[in-house]
């Protein structure tokens, strides 16, 4: 496991697999992250620079959760399901496999 800021919030992004939230919760608490600063992905809201995104990986049927951490937030024209983390830019850390 990565060394990760746990007081930094976490983007959690399904992608539909709401079924799959609590095993994604508890992988996230069991590499570090806060429970409570776990918050779901709205495309209306972007998360800040540091920040962390949670992306259950590969849809549709996911069997890992990819770390990524924000590097820049440029404002944009929301587009479709992505919405203004279109303008985010992040970098890949590392992967937690859902058991």
């Amino acid at each position: 496991m990565a060394d990760v800021d746990s007081s930094k919030k976490v983007y959690l992004f399904l992608h539909g697999r709401m079924d799959l939230n609590e095993k994604a919760m508890n992988a996230l608490a069991s590499n570090g992250f806060q429970k409570e600063n776990v918050v779901m992905a709205d495309p209306k809201q972007a998360g800040e620079v540091g920040d962390y995104m949670a992306m259950l990986w590969m849809p549709p049927n996911p069997d890992h959760v990819k770390i990524q951490q924000i590097t820049a937030v440029e404002e944009c024209e929301p587009e479709g399901m992505i919405g203004v983390w279109k303008g985010v830019s992040k970098d890949d850390l590392f992967e937690i496999k859902l058991e």
